[in-house]
């Protein structure tokens, strides 16, 4: 039996890293991969393959189905999720039926809540945490653009097991992805939401872009100021962040293309949905609930409301 992945979700993230696992197993024996894609990403993907364009070079990959249809999918064996937020609930409906008992699904979404929404879907599932670090975006359907030379994969489950892990681990590694399965998952998932969550919230409240908030010093103080609220927040929730997280955070950031923005300030500004209610309004939420103050998220959530 050949063990059968879905990426569910074919943006930025869920292209890319489908797009390498694609790329590696495309014929293989042993492993399938499902791109679970509609309209007109899974027609271009259909007719064309998966086209990712990264710095100087091109490939196309070709999975071995795109399909939306459940009855065509079938089964499967590993789901990695990378749709936005607004739509982890509703990316499910369709395929609630190639999710057996024994299916694992892995979520790369921007937030730090969807294993737990996930879970409440399928209660009897093993649902993993993860996060990646990578600037890419649909460039149009089918076409997927990675920027820079970082990205990393990072991933693990406080009671999943074992054997699985590693052997989603070693899918991963031997497709060439940069990736990781760490213990201590939630710290490090939370680690990477200060990150993209004071970034998106900052860019998009101040309509600058990452060297507008970096090399002016009021834009700067703000972005501080949300990473301070949110490191209290993971704080206050009782988890053990590092002393210098926000130190490291904003060294990050300066590695990062200054010309680069959030995805959340490219949809804000294309007229699209955004992910505020995951990325600025949950940290306000966590706020009041844990009893800490967070004035510049809330203004910032006024604001985008």
């Amino acid at each position: 039996m050949k063990t059968r992945i879905g990426i569910l979700g074919l943006g930025g993230v869920g292209g890319y890293f489908g797009g390498l696992l694609a790329k590696a197993y495309f014929e293989s024996d042993i492993i399938e991969i499902v791109f679970i894609a509609r309209g007109e990403t899974q027609k271009a993907i259909a007719q064309n393959g998966l086209k990712i364009i990264d710095n100087t070079t091109e490939m196309i990959v070709f999975p071995t189905l795109v399909s939306n249809n459940p009855d065509e999918i079938g089964e499967l064996d590993y789901l990695i999720c990378a749709t936005k937020t607004y739509d982890i609930e509703t990316s499910f409906e369709s395929i609630k039926n190639c999710i057996a008992k024994n299916t694992i699904i892995l979520p790369l979404y921007n937030g730090v809540d969807a294993t737990e929404r996930i879970q409440i879907e399928f209660r009897e599932n093993v649902i993993l945490q993860g996060c990646v670090y990578i600037v890419s975006m649909i460039e149009s359907p089918g076409v997927i653009k990675k920027i820079g030379p970082y990205e990393k994969l990072i991933f693990g489950s406080k009671d999943g097991p074992f054997s699985k892990l590693n052997e989603l681990q070693s899918i991963f590694k031997n497709a060439g992805i940069d990736s990781y399965l760490v213990a201590n998952i939630e710290e490090t998932v939370w680690e990477k939401f200060i990150f993209i969550s004071a970034l998106a919230s900052a860019t998009s409240y101040l309509n600058q872009n990452i060297g507008g908030i970096l090399n002016n010093p009021e834009n700067k103080a703000v972005y501080i100021s949300l990473l301070n609220e949110i490191t209290a927040v993971a704080v206050a929730k009782g988890l053990a962040m590092p002393n210098d997280i926000v130190a490291q955070t904003i060294i990050k950031l300066e590695k990062s293309p200054q010309d680069n923005t959030s995805s959340m300030h490219r949809d804000l500004l294309a007229g699209h949905k955004t992910e505020l209610n995951s990325l600025t309004e949950y940290v306000v939420e966590q706020g009041l609930k844990y009893g800490v103050a967070t004035p510049f998220y809330h203004k910032i959530l006024e604001k985008l409301s």
